[in-house]
């Protein structure tokens, strides 16, 4: 499962698919997510608040592949932050869709005279919870996670799950929380760090 994806789960482990987080800080988490596949896949980097596409082949997976056209195409921007905020506006319906196409979430949308909404709601409970028992098993161990995850883990921080995977871990989980943040390749890093940074001004400008 890709960053995103296990962001998503991680964000709305409910039984009704409700967020844990306000949505404008659950899109900035996703908008990093899609852009930290990116990064792995090694179609872009990020330095200096920028971003640069290296690869312009196309990722196999869906989603990426329209990330990367829309990088393509708009490459007069590479501010980062602004890259975050525009991503942030669709990623989690975009996140949603493809999780429902692989058959982990069922599409939901409820009617009413003045406004429709969409849900995501989990097919199977266990498959939902996964990821946040999985992270938390990871900072118990030893040996340091992969980079995805570690990843992954930076912007669980970023967005403000982190209780959502540390509820009931030690200090020691804490602790190395701390020390693979600091120790990710510059680009994830910077990356991150711009994502908590967003998400810090939107709480603080009460963003809608």
């Amino acid at each position: 499962m890709l960053i995103a994806d296990e962001f998503f789960l991680i964000a709305h482990n409910d039984s009704r698919g409700k967020a844990k987080l306000h949505p404008t800080a659950t899109g900035l988490g996703l908008a990093g997510g899609l852009l930290g596949e990116l990064i792995l896949f090694g179609q872009i980097t990020v330095a200096s608040g920028q971003v640069t596409v290296v690869d312009r082949r196309p990722p196999a997976d869906a989603l990426s592949h329209t990330v990367l056209d829309q990088l393509i195409g708009e490459s007069q921007h590479r501010e980062l932050r602004t890259w975050l905020a525009f991503l942030a506006q669709s990623a989690t319906t975009s996140v949603g869709e493809r999780l429902a196409r692989a058959g982990v979430l069922r599409r939901q949308e409820k009617r009413s005279l003045l406004r429709s909404s969409v849900n995501y709601v989990p097919i199977d409970l266990n498959a939902v919870a996964w990821p946040a028992t999985r992270l938390a098993a990871l900072l118990e161990r030893a040996e340091p996670p992969s980079v995805p995850d570690a990843t992954l883990l930076g912007l669980v921080a970023a967005a403000g799950l982190t209780r959502e995977v540390l509820w009931s871990a030690g200090p020691r989980a804490h602790h190395r929380l701390g020390l693979l943040l600091q120790a990710l390749p510059a680009p994830l890093k910077e990356l991150v760090a711009h994502t908590e940074a967003a998400v810090g001004a939107a709480v603080l400008r009460g963003a809608p």
